[in-house]
């Protein structure tokens, strides 16, 4: 079984939860599924606007697909959260994302 179906299958099943959106939203982006993606990483900030790997993440599927403004301000909203709990490392990933979107934005 897929990593994608299991954690469909969780989800099913409940809790619902922001890592349990997490995981999905990554096996999905595993899949090249970067669509299916945001649709749970956008529920799992409404669980947990402070999860600071979610809005990694969700930036990373708006870049993916090419929608570059809205990668540029989750990465922003990203960075802001992140910094808030203390997050160097994932400040510093989102900034060198932020500066690749804002990049392709421009072009």
């Amino acid at each position: 079984m897929a990593a994608a179906e299991t954690f469909e299958k969780m989800l099913e099943k409940g809790p619902d939860s922001a890592l349990l959106r997490y995981s999905l939203a990554n096996a999905y982006v595993s899949d090249s599924r970067e669509s299916d993606a945001i649709e749970h990483l956008t529920k799992a900030l409404e669980l947990d606007e402070q999860y600071s790997a979610a809005w990694k993440l969700l930036g990373r599927c708006y870049f993916e697909i090419g929608d570059y403004q809205n990668a540029v301000n989750t990465y922003q909203a990203g960075v802001e959260v992140a910094d808030a709990n203390g997050d160097k490392q994932a400040v510093k990933e989102m900034q060198v994302f932020l500066k690749r979107a804002k990049r392709k934005l421009a072009e």
